[in-house]
């Protein structure tokens, strides 16, 4: 994860670094962990049967790999392995056994397996686990820590972090989600064509969940978590490899790494937040930048435009100008309204309303958000403040300016948006304090007497 090394489940914290073997278990385990957890469950109908096993496997390597050597195939030996400490378990449990056999009757009626492949390699059904981690059936919450926990393999106490939660209260959360799983009877499988429209957008969502949450901390002592942001893109990766011509697959793709491409320049030495015209646009990732407006053209071809595809082309005209005042605003207003006819919904006007005042001017702007002050959704959403403060201080209005920045404030998440904001207030204050001292009349206020 980023530059952290994900430990293989029993590494000690703070150990001396990996040997060979150690190292190759852990990254077979990075690399296979979910194709081999979705192969087990897909075989054996369990998800903590399928994660002890794995678990299990994965010892088992760290003990024969440094004798024997790193297998050829090393997915292909822990899945083999794995299957076997199942099969064991499962003989010494017979009322157990009988039970997953009536579940995976079922599972088969409506999914048969695939076939086994000549040589042993691990399947890659990772798509089914996908739709399983994401089922409409479980909470949202619980969607995000099952997918982070099975599809990116992140340990508990990993997934507490990302939820800011004690590990205690994750582990909980996840074995709600598997009883919910197991007594529900949700199926192991991909839904058909005429679900799928139906289904994939919680699975994107809940990807995207992932993704905003490590671009855009909602709290802590950091702006960025490029650990979650970097499993996010992964995820992604996975699920545009499993389903290549679905376009909005594509468009949520290429919206992140579109978006990613900045993360090296939204922070400055400090941590502190680094506005977009500010940036050094010199340390935005070109490389990722050209995959992903590569990316946009796909999502926007061949049909109606989705949601994901209409942000990753506003996300590109972002990457792609040299300058904040060089972006083509009109273009950007013109595509958030087809977003907004797409989806409807306050944050996608709020951000219209933002695009419109660097196309228009700030008055335009602040107009626009002035007509949705009474949507809840934004209610407590620190951004509608902050940018209606800086759009009262462009204009001026530096007491009203002031009052917006206190609430937004109140209401941000991590420790550089609140000093950002205590920055910006500090400025409005102090012009504001000058002002009253030398009897300077501010635009749009009365005379003083």
């Amino acid at each position: 994860m980023g530059d952290e090394q994900r430990a293989v489940p029993g590494t000690p914290t703070g150990a001396p670094g990996p040997s060979p073997a150690r190292a190759s278990v852990e990254a077979v385990f990075r690399e296979e962990r979910g194709r081999l957890l979705a192969s087990l469950v897909r075989r054996f109908g369990d998800l903590d049967l399928a994660e002890e096993v794995t678990s299990e496997a994965v010892e088992a390597a760290l003990v024969r790999w440094p004798v024997d050597g790193v297998p050829d195939r090393p997915g292909a030996w822990l899945l083999t392995t794995a299957r076997r400490r199942a099969v064991d378990r499962l003989r010494r449990d017979q009322a157990y056994a009988a039970r997953l056999a009536v579940m995976q009757v079922e599972a088969d009626r409506s999914d048969p397996a695939p076939a086994a492949d000549a040589e042993g390699e691990l399947p890659d059904e990772r798509l089914q686990m996908f739709f399983t981690c994401a089922h409409p059936a479980l909470a949202a919450d619980d969607r995000i820590a099952l997918t982070l926990r099975c599809l990116a393999g992140l340990s508990t106490p990993e997934v507490a972090r990302a939820f800011l939660v004690p590990p205690a209260t994750m582990a909980q959360r996840i074995v709600r989600a598997k009883k919910k799983i197991r007594e529900a009877r949700i199926p192991f499988r991909v839904p058909g064509a005429d679900e799928l429209p139906e289904r994939l957008p919680g699975v994107l969502q809940v990807v995207y969940s992932v993704f905003t949450e490590g671009y855009a901390a909602s709290s802590g002592v950091h702006l960025q978590r490029w650990d979650l942001a970097t499993e996010a893109l992964r995820l992604a990766r996975i699920l545009h490899r499993l389903l290549p011509a679905e376009r909005e697959v594509t468009g949520l793709l290429a919206l992140m790494l579109l978006v990613h491409a900045r993360r090296a320049a939204r922070t400055g030495p400090g941590g502190e937040i680094v506005l977009l015209e500010d940036q050094d646009r010199a340390r935005w990732d070109r490389p990722m930048i050209e995959e992903g407006s590569a990316l946009v053209v796909t999502a926007l071809t061949g049909g109606p435009p989705g949601a994901y595809g209409v942000q990753a082309a506003i996300a590109a005209l972002h990457a792609e100008a040299p300058d904040l005042t060089s972006t083509d605003w009109p273009q950007v207003v013109a595509l958030y309204e087809v977003l907004l006819a797409l989806t409807p919904s306050p944050v996608v006007a709020f951000n219209r309303a933002v695009a419109v005042a660097m196309r228009d001017g700030p008055q335009a702007g602040l107009t626009l958000l002035d007509d949705l002050v009474g949507e809840r959704q934004l209610r407590d959403y620190h951004p509608y403040s902050t940018a209606r403060g800086d759009l009262l201080q462009r204009l001026g209005r530096l007491p009203e300016a002031a009052a917006a920045y206190r609430k937004a404030l109140t209401l941000a998440g991590t420790e550089p948006e609140r000093a950002h904001l205590r920055r910006r207030l500090a400025e409005v204050t102090e012009v504001t304090e000058v002002t009253e001292i030398m009897g300077v009349t501010e635009p749009g206020s009365e005379p003083r007497p």
